[in-house]
């Protein structure tokens, strides 16, 4: 063979490094192209983002990484993390629940008036309160999918009269949960990691019912095309009431926890900025307000994209108005990425 052959081989192409045409250029190729598929992945993104900016800058003082201040994190997160597992279940199947915020102010109240004025045991206190939140979602489930009233105005309506009668209830006073039931309420929410970790079971479980379900699968067909799926069989009714119900549970639960975290029952907690955190958090994770798609991982990792904003804009000083201005760029710049990526797959150009 020629010296010019040679030196123009395949042997002489490749560089010593591995060409980028070698299995492990390969292998990294195909694991970016699926984690690009991903719609968790641009807000995985920002979160790493936001992690490496607030580190940094907050790096002079060295709160950022702190344990106290993770905690804080993982406060504030996981009330948004929570309820947003609902708010996805109910926006997939082309529903909104605007009233879980109210449940969440609602339901540790009524466990403080069982305990202190009836006398009820901690646990059964605890557990008619989480009942509560059921009876809601079955009162807007009721209004919505057997009246025919949107959902909106009925969740709208349930929340201002939950606001409503907490403050009637409780004379606009905030009081302590009763000394009985800090033993479970340690488990609950007093604990410092409790709030995360029941954040993480909740959302594993709920991503398995959502993608490896005949509930989750239902849902999203529902959200895909009503009709299409109530002819294939899907009880439409019965899985919308059922979408209600969870939201509505996982609100009082939310309350609950939060009164046991902070160890007061305040009349001034949730309300509207609950739920549009939550709806926030789903709809930047990826959730498509029209119905048809979305995931719990993606409104895990928006939830933490708002706690990361909420809590490093209070270190640096900013002002909780700017934060605001930011949760509505976000929310309409989350809006436009899914009407596009809609568009894109409905094209064939994105799987």
């Amino acid at each position: 063979m020629s010296e010019t052959a040679q030196r123009t081989g395949p042997a002489a192409a490749e560089p010593a490094g591995g060409p980028p045409s070698s299995p492990g250029w390969g292998l990294v190729q195909r694991a970016g192209t699926v984690f690009i598929r991903q719609r968790e992945a641009t807000v995985f993104v920002v979160a790493v983002l936001l992690v490496i900016y607030f580190g940094f800058i907050s790096s002079a003082s060295s709160t950022f990484f702190t344990k106290l201040d993770i905690i804080n994190i993982t406060q504030i997160m996981a009330p948004i993390a929570i309820i947003a597992i609902g708010e996805v279940f109910l926006l997939i199947c082309g529903e909104i629940d605007l009233s879980p915020g109210f449940v969440y102010l609602f339901a540790p109240f009524l466990m403080h008036y069982l305990i202190d004025f009836y006398g009820w045991p901690p646990l059964l206190a605890i557990l008619a309160a989480l009942l509560f939140g059921l009876v809601v979602g079955l009162v807007n489930g009721f209004f919505t999918v057997t009246v025919g009233v949107p959902s909106f105005i009925t969740t709208f309506a349930t929340g201002f009269f939950l606001y409503g009668l907490t403050l009637w209830t409780s004379h606009a006073e905030p009081v302590p949960p009763s000394p009985s039931v800090e033993g479970i309420g340690h488990w609950i929410g007093t604990y410092a990691w409790a709030m995360l970790t029941w954040t993480v079971v909740l959302v594993a479980i709920f991503h398995v019912v959502l993608n490896w379900t005949r509930w989750g699968l239902h849902t999203i067909a529902v959200g895909g095309n009503q009709l299409g799926a109530s002819e294939a069989g899907v009880n439409v009714a019965r899985l919308k009431y059922g979408n209600f119900m969870i939201t509505a549970v996982l609100g009082a639960f939310v309350g609950l926890q939060v009164a046991f975290q902070v160890n007061t029952i305040d009349p001034s907690a949730g309300g509207f900025n609950a739920m549009f955190y939550s709806v926030t958090a789903a709809v930047i994770g990826g959730t498509a307000m029209l119905g048809g798609s979305g995931t719990i991982l993606g409104a895990f990792l928006g939830s933490l994209v708002l706690a990361l904003l909420l809590d490093g804009f209070n270190l640096i000083g900013i002002s909780a108005n700017v934060v605001n201005m930011i949760f509505g760029i976000a929310v309409l710049a989350a809006m436009v990425a899914n009407v596009q990526l809609a568009r894109l797959r409905g094209a064939g150009r994105v799987s």
